[in-house]
C-alpha cells in the first residue's frame, strides 16, 4: 500500500498550505482529495508535487508492505 503520510508532513515543514497548492501551483482539489485518501496519483504529479515542495520523492510517498499496514 501506498501512503501520502510524508507529503502532509513535507508540506507542513515547508510552511505551504493546500490553499496554497491549489491556487497558486493549480494542484486540482480532486488531487489533493486523492492525497487525503492514499488513492492513486500519477507519477507526473508526484513529479509536480516534488518539484513545488523542493524535495525527493521519498518525502512525498512510501510504500508499506501487508505487515507494516497492521
Amino acid at each position: 500500500m501506498i501512503t501520502y503520510e510524508r507529503f502532509w508532513t513535507t508540506l507542513y515543514c515547508k510552511d505551504l498550505t493546500t490553499y496554497v497548492l491549489i491556487n497558486k501551483h493549480h494542484i486540482s482539489s480532486s488531487t489533493i482529495n486523492r492525497l487525503r485518501h492514499n488513492l492513486p496519483i500519477s507519477t507526473a504529479t508526484i513529479d509536480r508535487l516534488c518539484e513545488i515542495l523542493k524535495c525527493p520523492v521519498d518525502d512525498i510517498i512510501i510504500h508499506l508492505d501487508n505487515e507494516q499496514k497492521e
